[in-house]
């Protein structure tokens, strides 16, 4: 099956009803713990201001009956009036309100490319199940080879070559446009391995998947390139979680399919 046909169907079995009843899961899911994680922050972002204290020291210089006089004085601002002193000036107030925007926006981001990610992955067989049924009757699946526990130490792991992965890649996060692919490589690491986990351990036995994967690694890494791009665009991740398992799912069983018939 070629990748048009492959997309076609993907997107087509996304717009089903059974599939948009799935796709609610990990949307409410992610929206739950990013509202958490919204107030965790803020409160930590208030309780830091209320502690905090900034020293503003001026010189006014001034003639007075022909002699130079300079008066030194000095403002104190603590807790909230920290951000009165930055919202008075229209170029701070300006440049809080832009890093507030997009250090959220950033932060969301890839949250929730990370959280998709997570709860997708329990979704994973009854998607697959889906799809099998509806496309690809004609052959057998091998009992597949992933365990929740097995998950978990997938993502344990991933997650640590990850992390592992930003320090090693930090010296480049000062060059302009390499800095956007280092900061990129390890979210993408990730999203890459735990997605062809997710829908390799569902429908093949370990070996089986080690093999399918080795033989067709640059058209699997292709397609994830192509899917995390897509989720860079702020939220959408939230809705096209359930489309990461379908698209591969597709991929996936056109290959078995092929081995299949071979």
């Amino acid at each position: 099956m070629n990748e048009l046909n492959i997309f076609k169907l993907s997107l087509e079995d996304y717009f089903t009803k059974s599939m948009i009843k799935i796709l609610l899961i990990p949307l409410l899911g992610s929206a739950v713990v990013l509202y958490i994680l919204f107030f965790s922050v803020a409160s930590s972002g208030f309780d830091s201001l209320e502690n905090m204290q900034v020293q503003i020291e001026q010189r006014e210089t001034l003639v007075q009956n022909g002699q130079v006089v300079q008066n030194d004085s000095s403002e104190s601002y603590t807790g909230s009036g920290v951000i009165d002193f930055l919202l008075k000036y229209t170029v701070t107030s300006w440049i809080l309100g832009f890093l507030v925007y997009s250090i959220g926006i950033f932060a969301i981001g890839y949250l929730s490319i990370f959280i998709s990610i997570i709860i997708v992955g329990f979704l994973s067989p009854r998607i697959l199940s889906i799809v099998h049924r509806r496309h690809y009757n004609d052959i057998s699946l091998q009992d597949g080879y992933g365990t929740v526990i097995d998950g978990i130490t997938k993502l344990i792991k991933t997650a640590f070559v990850m992390i592992v992965l930003f320090f090693v890649l930090f010296p480049f996060y000062f060059i302009p446009g390499i800095n956007i692919i280092a900061i990129n490589l390890p979210f993408y690491y990730l999203f890459h391995k735990m997605l062809h986990y997710d829908v390799g351990s569902t429908l093949l036995e370990k070996e089986s998947f080690k093999q399918l994967y080795y033989f067709n690694k640059s058209n699997m890494r292709i397609k994830t390139v192509l899917l995390y791009s897509l989720s860079l665009v702020p939220f959408v991740a939230f809705f096209i979680s359930t489309f990461y398992i379908i698209y591969l799912g597709h991929s996936y069983l056109s290959l078995i399919r092929q081995g299949s018939n071979a």
